[in-house]
């Protein structure tokens, strides 16, 4: 006798201290239940809980139910949050960025791995990712300073210029020297380093099949116990939380992350301002993009290049992923509802 159970899981993001997601996880897990005393097969086994503002799941295929790894992972995403959020006073980033000019800070190994991967795309992208951009999201009412309700002048946005600029961020030999006032914010790829973290933590146990997510942002190994890829349903970028799906994928061995600007926003005056900033001009980004999802070797490249992406629109953004062989999915506004533009890697992922 064979029993099938279909998962359907519905992840999202908490608005609270990182961007919302757009992606939806959909494992199909096939059990055999045998009559007699044959050896239990190989399984998904499953952990949740709270990291970053948000939801972990982390699920592996293991035959041994003996397997217990949430109070290690629970103890590695509090080391990631400790080193990387700005949510957190004491942490090594809100150190960096409460610290004067002049200051010289060694990096902790990951902080250092962050930054450097963060100014690569940040150099790939001219700008588009840009850590820097953290006061500006703050004015704006997207991070740890809380909402607002009224757009800032351009005087406002102006004042902040001076301290804009993923130039300004000097590092050198594992240290970062702060020479000009900066505030950085790692809320665009902490999150996917985070994923990346508890996947080489699964991998160092032995596992070779897992599906890591965190908020939304997610990393893929191996095959599952029925011996196909890992499915995950892309969500159609609607404001309303009745929630569809426009894509499926199956995935296996790569990192792949989300962008949209359809639920973390305020408004004013029916002006809709999105939480993704341009740092070209200081204000959210004005074109038809809903979201973009992109796949890469890793979670935290993911994330990254998926915000560069949607600062740039579709159409410039499609150049780029292109120019840089990065597998993409757009989903653009238009009058009659939504329309679909992939990379042609991206569409061997489809699941028809």
């Amino acid at each position: 006798m064979t029993l099938v159970v279909n998962h359907l899981m519905f992840v999202f993001r908490h608005n609270s201290k990182w961007p919302a997601a757009s992606l939806l996880a959909t494992l199909f897990l096939v059990l055999f239940l045998l009559s007699g005393c044959l050896a239990e097969p190989a399984k998904i086994q499953a952990y949740q809980g709270l990291t970053m503002g948000t939801t972990y799941t982390v699920k592996y295929v293991s035959s041994s139910e003996q397997d217990n790894f949430k109070s290690e992972i629970d103890s590695a995403l509090k080391a990631v949050n400790q080193s990387m959020s700005t949510y957190i006073a004491d942490s090594e980033l809100s150190l960096i960025n409460q610290a004067q000019i002049g200051h010289e800070q060694a990096l902790s190994t990951e902080l250092n791995y962050v930054l450097q991967l963060a100014q690569k795309i940040s150099q790939e992208s001219n700008g588009a990712f840009d850590i820097t951009v953290g006061p500006l999201v703050n004015m704006w009412g997207f991070g740890p300073d809380g909402r607002v309700v009224k757009a800032p002048t351009d005087n406002e946005i102006q004042s902040l210029y001076d301290h804009v600029g993923y130039a300004k961020v000097n590092l050198h030999d594992g240290r970062l020297i702060k020479d000009t006032e900066i505030y950085l914010d790692l809320s665009a790829i902490a999150k996917g380093y985070g994923v990346d973290v508890i996947a080489e933590l699964l991998e160092e146990k032995g596992i070779e099949s897992y599906l890591v997510e965190i908020g939304g942002e997610l990393r893929a190994k191996g095959l599952k116990p029925d011996g196909m890829e890992w499915r995950i349903a892309i969500e159609t970028p609607t404001e309303t939380f009745d929630r569809q799906i426009q894509k499926i994928i199956a995935v296996k061995d790569v990192g792949i992350a989300t962008s949209g600007d359809y639920r973390n926003y305020f408004e004013e005056n029916g002006v809709r301002f999105s939480h993704t900033i341009d740092p070209a001009t200081g204000q959210p980004i004005k074109h038809k993009l809903a979201s973009v999802t992109v796949l890469a070797q890793t979670c935290a490249e993911a994330d990254a290049y998926a915000t560069a992406l949607m600062v740039m629109g579709a159409e410039d953004g499609y150049k780029f992923a292109q120019a840089h062989n990065i597998d993409a999915f757009f989903i653009v506004k238009n009058a009659q509802g939504f329309e679909e533009i992939m990379t042609p890697g991206f569409n061997n992922y489809l699941v028809r």
